[in-house]
């Protein structure tokens, strides 16, 4: 499998997850997702998939400090319906990450690692998510803005011949290249796209 090498290069979320420790998946239950994971969830790599990666990585380390994220003890709400937009990219990135779920996910074992209920949509927040601690219900509200980081002036026109099924093999190739090469400065300066609100 080729991919950008940069994907590699992109900081790891590692989080603990009492389940996994519980069934004896993961050493200590200990768990370990990269750029590499999220792009294999969605299937691509783009400015969304990016800044997902970034919004649920970053909001954890200001949850959550030195220590390590509890994977399945974190609720992740969203502004918009689930429907709107880009938002189902977002969250089936934050419920690979988070292990969050809405009625979907693992109902737990006698009372005990119940994932259910944690995702919720079109709730009353100012940024574009928010993650909560359900043990000590800290919160943060992260937003995601990449205009900082615009893409280059041949992206668009490249991919209007790709939609207009006239670009050459060279074109779709350089596409390629210019559209992931945004992608690479956007998860290499998440300062510049990224903005956290402690609550």
């Amino acid at each position: 499998m080729h991919y950008p090498s940069f994907y590699d290069e992109v900081e790891p979320i590692v989080l603990q997850d009492k389940l996994s420790r519980f069934l004896g998946a993961f050493e200590e239950g200990i768990i370990e997702f990269s750029y590499l994971d999220s792009v294999k969830l969605a299937g691509h790599s783009c400015p969304t998939v990016a800044g997902a990666y970034l919004m649920i990585r970053e909001g954890l380390k200001a949850l959550y400090g030195e220590a390590l994220p509890q994977r399945g003890e974190i609720e992740v709400a969203f502004k918009e319906t689930l429907e709107e937009g880009t938002t189902g990219v977002v969250a089936n990135i934050a419920m690979q990450i988070t292990g969050a779920t809405d009625t979907s996910g693992f109902k737990g074992l006698n009372g005990n690692f119940n994932r259910t209920h944690l995702m919720h949509f079109h709730q009353e927040i100012n940024s574009m998510i928010k993650l909560t601690r359900t043990d000590t219900h800290k919160s943060v509200e992260i937003s995601y803005n990449p205009a900082s980081i615009p893409p280059n002036a041949q992206i668009q026109p490249l991919m209007a011949k790709m939609m207009q099924g006239v670009a050459s093999s060279d074109e779709k190739h350089l596409f390629g290249i210019l559209w992931q090469a945004r992608v690479e400065e956007i998860l290499k300066n998440p300062n510049s796209a990224i903005f956290i609100i402690f609550i």
